[in-house]
């Protein structure tokens, strides 16, 4: 016990996004984490105080990294997007990192330069004062909605990409058009979840700055 190493809280968060990247949030624990670290879990417990703080951390760490080097560039609208793409852009690197921060948020740096600047943009737009929480609040929903679900397509694998695309082709069009007359009307235009992932999240996330713009005039 006395040669044990010593981690530092980097150290331990570099091993936890690691652990997580194999696994997902519901089979990840301390118990393990410390197990990859060689140690026992009192002595990660000296660092977090428990399972849900380190894993907000980790989170973090991805706002940061999306947040760094940032500068405000353009009108209001050009600047949330530019902060969702880099926030969609991080948790690409890391995808099952995404539904981390989708269900444990983060309260460390990272979040507050984010929440600080989505703030800033939306002041910037002219909004008044007592409009802006709900505003803010529904455009970080939106996002970390569209993150996490494209989190969940990028953590697929091969195999079980092509599995599900082959469930698809056959529920789509296979479909019985006098039990789904619609479905087999539309069905060699129907395109999967996960297709064309890149458009969709900025037509939609454009689409609600169009409705934030609407409430303007």
């Amino acid at each position: 016990m006395a040669g044990r190493r010593r981690w530092s809280t980097e150290q331990i968060l570099d091993a936890a996004a690691e652990l997580l990247l194999a696994g997902d949030a519901e089979t990840f624990s301390v118990r393990k984490l410390a197990a990859a670290l060689g140690t026992d879990s009192s002595s990660l417990y000296r660092h977090f105080r428990n399972k849900t703080e380190l894993l907000r951390a980790v989170a973090d760490r991805i706002l940061l990294s999306a947040m760094e080097g940032y500068r405000p560039e353009g009108d209001w609208k050009q600047r949330l997007t530019a902060v969702a793409l880099r926030l969609r852009a991080a948790f690409g690197r890391q995808p099952q990192l995404a539904a981390v921060w989708g269900r444990h948020g983060s309260g460390g740096t990272g979040s507050r330069l984010m929440m600080e600047e989505v703030l800033q943009a939306l002041r910037a737009s002219g909004l008044p004062d007592d409009r802006i929480p709900a505003h803010y609040h529904r455009l970080v929903v939106l996002i970390a909605s569209l993150v996490t679900a494209e989190g969940g397509f990028g953590a697929v694998g091969a195999q079980e990409h092509e599995q599900g695309m082959e469930q698809f082709r056959v529920a789509v069009l296979g479909a019985d058009p006098e039990r789904f007359p619609a479905l087999a009307h539309f069905a060699r235009e129907i395109r999967p979840l996960g297709a064309d992932r890149d458009a969709a999240f900025e037509e939609i996330l454009a689409v609600h700055l169009a409705h934030i713009e609407t409430a303007l005039r």
